[in-house]
């Protein structure tokens, strides 16, 4: 994992120090396609792919991942997440904040990755159950 440039290795990504978030950081860590944050605000503490965000901790230490609209619709409807409102009213359609247990993000931070990094368009993605 590429880290953002003139920053070194903390254990903090996005506000709040969160080690599951960690976890699933450092599982990236030998895969050069993946980057880690790079700048402030939205973002700052977020896993990359080819340099789009795929996963990232909200600043209420929500974990919220980048899915095609439709999917973030049948997650919401299922009751398996919700829509991701990073606080200002207004909600980000293809964002879900995942209803997956803590140990499960490197899993599905995983599943994200792999379907961004390797779909001709982004937006086409979906992953199995959140």
């Amino acid at each position: 994992m590429r880290r953002a440039a003139n920053k070194t290795h903390k254990k903090r990504h996005g506000p709040e120090l969160n080690p599951p978030f960690d976890r699933a950081a450092d599982a990236f860590e030998g895969d050069r396609q993946v980057s880690l944050g790079g700048k402030k605000g939205f973002g700052s503490g977020a896993l990359k792919v080819n340099g789009k965000i795929f996963a990232v901790m909200s600043s209420k230490g929500e974990f919220v991942v980048k899915l095609s609209k439709e999917r973030v619709d049948e997650l919401v409807a299922s009751g398996k997440g919700n829509r991701f409102d990073p606080g200002h009213g207004r909600v980000m359609r293809e964002w879900v904040v995942a209803g997956t247990p803590s140990g499960k993000w490197v899993e599905l931070a995983a599943k994200v990755m792999s379907s961004q990094s390797t779909a001709s368009d982004i937006k086409r993605h979906s992953t199995g159950g959140l």
